[in-house]
């Protein structure tokens, strides 16, 4: 209890038929001023507790009751023991007793509301220009008719009766340890303090309508399989609250039969015939920039890989780009007729070692192997 025997009105200031608005702005003013985070007054911790208490008992509407009848000895007979004796910082003094932060507002913070989560597919060509897709979802938007008030426009809010407009409701519980204060949230309100005279027509008291819309996300040139792009403010508003959550959009990559991606590099495949890798060519392999041209020099061996620089994927960070690997597949014929066959033959005869001797610059079977499983 407090140290003193001082009147609660006297110790808030106030009269003893003070409203209950009346008491609240009080005990905040004297709240700013004494509280020990604030306050240098060698006294100023002990006035704080009188304050406090003053304000719990006659901010409760029961205890006020009796405290007017019998004063502070028929609270005790009644089991009343101050809830706040050990206090935190004067923002959370606030947050306890009215729901709000030290800067003040309704009751209950303004919250920002939930982020929301969408997939999209996009197809490789679309990851090396960069895009702008288009993405459904369902979220909750502020309500334009009340403007997140959750009241019907042309009516207002009045105090909760269930916990006198303070949002959270208290129980005193005995047992063999003494007595416990139990301080929750108020069930009616739900801490808000205060009753919708008239809900909104059309988000319910909510201050916010579930909608669908498409969201236009622009994916950036690079991007990865599986990362996120985080849009800020198009996610879900909080409880009557225009601060909305965020879209978190996970990109998805299909897959491209004709390349195989590794970071910033892509992998192909160019299938030669067998005389085309025999005398040379020029061979035109494809890319995600468009056709290239790709001279094949007579001799090519099957599994070489030739890199073509700048052609695979522009880097997601930077201005960058991957190489493109293509690898060399030598198609052998499958079915020959006669005649076919008896010219393979005849050239068999004329090749001898010489002619399948290794170039300066060939790799290697062993090297070609490598670079084919990696």
């Amino acid at each position: 209890m407090a140290t003193t025997e001082s009147d609660y009105y006297e110790l808030l200031g106030v009269s003893r038929n003070a409203t209950d608005a009346e008491l609240k702005r009080a005990f905040r003013t004297l709240a700013r001023e004494l509280h020990p985070d604030v306050s240098s007054e060698p006294e100023a911790d002990v006035r704080f507790r009188e304050v406090a208490e003053a304000y719990e008992v006659l901010s409760d509407p029961e205890r006020r009751g009796i405290y007017d009848r019998f004063g502070k000895a028929g609270l005790k007979r009644g089991g009343f023991e101050p809830a706040f004796t050990d206090f935190g910082s004067i923002s959370e003094i606030f947050a306890a007793f009215f729901g709000e932060d030290l800067l003040g507002g309704g009751r209950q913070r303004s919250q920002r509301g939930g982020d929301v989560q969408a997939i999209v597919e996009i197809d490789l060509e679309e990851v090396f220009t960069g895009a702008t897709v288009s993405v459904p979802l369902e979220v909750a938007l502020p309500c334009e008719r009340c403007e997140t008030r959750g009241a019907e426009p042309g009516t207002g809010m009045r105090p909760c009766s269930t916990c006198g407009g303070s949002g959270v409701v208290r129980s005193v519980s005995q047992n063999i340890f003494g007595q416990f204060v139990q301080q929750r949230s108020c069930p009616e309100c739900g801490g808000v303090g205060e009753i919708l005279e008239q809900p909104c027509h059309d988000c319910g008291g909510e201050g916010r309508v579930v909608r669908r819309h498409q969201l236009e996300v622009d994916v950036p040139k690079g991007i990865h399989d599986g990362q996120q792009i985080r849009v800020r403010g198009e996610g879900h508003a909080g409880f009557r609250s225009s601060e909305r959550g965020h879209a978190f959009v996970a990109v998805r990559v299909r897959p491209d039969s004709r390349f195989l991606r590794e970071g910033d590099d892509l992998q192909t495949a160019l299938r030669l015939t067998m005389t085309e890798a025999a005398l040379g060519t020029t061979a035109t392999v494809a890319t995600l920039g468009g056709d290239v041209d790709l001279e094949i020099p007579a001799g090519t061996q099957p599994g070489e890989v030739r890199v073509l620089r700048g052609q695979g994927m522009p880097a997601l960070r930077g201005s960058g780009r991957g190489s493109l690997y293509v690898r060399l597949d030598v198609a052998v014929p499958t079915a020959l007729g006669e005649d076919e066959r008896r010219l393979l033959e005849q050239l068999d005869e004329k090749l001898d070692d010489e002619a399948y001797a290794p170039r300066d610059d060939d790799e290697g079977f062993f090297s070609r192997l490598k670079s084919a499983l990696r």
